[in-house]
């Protein structure tokens, strides 16, 4: 089956697309950066330069850092990280319905006439 893939630019050099908003969505769940990374298969140091990423481009933080107690620290999503998600989603959703007819076409094209 056919699926778009959405990457936004929002700048020359910044964009936003499925990895980074895995990334955010990961952290939301594991409730840390390294964990999030690990959980993608991707280093601590990556993930952390694509949060600075985020937030560098956003002009503004997408997680707050978590005061840690016994188990030590975290991180979760600012509101605005959660916007992002939210945001981003919505818009793919609203893409792949949109070209849904289209998709359908090419992975099942249309016999040629005789």
């Amino acid at each position: 089956m056919a699926r778009l893939s959405i990457r936004i630019d929002l700048g020359p050099d910044w964009r936003i697309g499925p990895g980074k908003v895995q990334l955010l969505e990961a952290i939301a769940e594991h409730g840390s950066i390294s964990a999030a990374g690990r959980a993608l298969g991707m280093s601590y140091r990556r993930a952390w330069l694509l949060v600075e990423d985020m937030n560098k481009g956003f002009g503004r933080p997408v997680i707050e850092a978590q005061i840690g107690g016994k188990a030590g620290g975290g991180a979760r999503l600012s509101a605005f990280g959660t916007d992002v998600v939210a945001h981003y989603r919505a818009i793919e959703r609203a893409a792949e319905k949109a070209a849904a007819p289209f998709l359908a076409r090419l992975t099942h094209p249309a016999d040629p006439a005789p």
